[in-house]
């Protein structure tokens, strides 16, 4: 078994495709347009892996906001530097929560970030290993 996707309901779609192509470097893989269901899909991922986790964009048609809850945690993203993916995301836009900097009680260097919706997003930095 595996995970295939995390679906996300949007309020814009258009604004949500523009962020996690154009401000977090995703690509969108496929979309699903339902007009008689009344809702559209987009999905979106790192084409390096077009076969790991992709998020699904579900826009219900006529729906422009949500109420996140208390149970939505965040979404985590590999990055090889979070202090430099911090600054490209604030430059095009984006909204930093919490600047990158070591995780309480350890070393791993972590960032938040919100979508246009308010769904977090975690950097994670992985650096690459010497000689990898």
């Amino acid at each position: 078994m595996k995970i295939l996707h995390t679906m996300l309901r949007v309020g814009d779609l258009q604004r949500s495709i523009t962020f996690y192509t154009t401000i977090m470097g995703m690509k969108v893989l496929r979309t699903t347009e339902r007009p008689d269901q009344k809702y559209a899909l987009v999905f979106v991922g790192y084409e390096q892996d077009p076969d790991g986790a992709v998020l699904e964009l579900t826009y219900n048609y006529g729906v422009d906001s949500y109420e996140i809850g208390t149970g939505y945690g965040h979404i985590a993203i590999a990055v090889p530097d979070a202090a430099a993916a911090c600054a490209r995301i604030r430059a095009a836009g984006g909204m930093v929560t919490r600047d990158a900097g070591p995780v309480k009680g350890g070393d791993t260097v972590i960032a938040f970030v919100a979508d246009p919706d308010g769904y977090k997003i975690e950097l994670i930095e992985h650096r690459p290993a010497p000689g990898a």
